[in-house]
């Protein structure tokens, strides 16, 4: 089954709003011809309502990089699924920063993914296994178990709207990245662990991309891999001339 490749911009916390203005409408023509692929921008909770704004009518999308579980409630400094509809599409969830310094849990994975849904949003759900983890070669059990337990009570047809981001921990932010066939074989068993909960059809059709420290040098590369379906980009994002030149890669390979 032929999946169209996505490429999501995770912002991180960079740009202030003006910023965050200034390069949206530097990249925005830049990236605007590549309707072979679709494209997504996440920048800070700060920027997202002008960001939502200068996009409107545009094939980029607009995603935001957190959500709260709850509708509403005492929850300082936190954002829900409603807060975010009419601003986003979609929503990054379980990235390992949010893991590794917001005590993200796969439970607390799970029910902001569920969160996500349904308020209509797609989240970009993010899974991959820490240095020690991918060291210990135990990739295969934190990946199975990250997936399984982030999509507990998803159902085949709420997965239409969900996009699976494989990020071993290692190489996001270090310079160091996964072999691409590594890459590939660990999207494989991503896409069998999805199998193995929904069947076929779901598994063929889901979109699964790679992410940590994907640059323009070595993008097709990734992209030329079967499995693979795009990619969750950080640091190459927040360059027009990188970020364009990725897109330019998946829409060759991909497109």
């Amino acid at each position: 089954m032929a999946r169209k490749p996505i490429l999501a911009g995770n912002w991180k916390m960079h740009y202030t709003l003006p910023e965050s203005m200034a390069f949206i409408q530097e990249l925005a023509p830049a990236i605007a011809e590549y309707s072979a692929v679709d494209l997504v921008v996440c920048p800070t909770f700060i920027s997202l309502a002008a960001v939502a704004a200068m996009l409107q009518g545009s094939p980029v999308k607009v995603g935001a990089q957190d959500v709260h579980w709850e509708a509403k409630g005492a929850f300082t400094s936190e954002i829900s699924a409603g807060m975010l509809v009419g601003l986003a599409e979609y929503v990054i969830i379980g990235h390992s920063e949010c893991r590794k310094y917001l005590g993200d849990t796969d439970e607390r994975v799970n029910k902001k993914v569920k969160a996500a849904l349904a308020a209509g949003l797609k989240p970009i759900f993010a899974v991959g296994e820490t240095q020690s983890e991918y060291e210990a070669k135990s990739t295969t059990d934190v990946v199975t178990r990250q997936v399984t337990l982030g999509l507990e009570g998803v159902t085949a047809e709420q997965m239409a709207g969900l996009v699976i981001a494989y990020e071993p921990v290692w190489a996001i932010g270090t310079g160091l990245n996964a072999d691409s066939q590594y890459a590939n074989a660990t999207v494989g068993l991503i896409r069998q662990t999805v199998r193995g909960l929904y069947g076929d059809g779901v598994a063929d059709a889901v979109r699964i991309q790679y992410g940590g420290s994907v640059k323009p040098d070595n993008m097709a590369e990734y992209m030329a891999q079967p499995e693979i379906d795009g990619a969750l980009v950080g640091g190459a994002s927040l360059k027009v001339a990188d970020f364009t030149a990725l897109v330019a890669a998946a829409a060759q390979a991909k497109g």
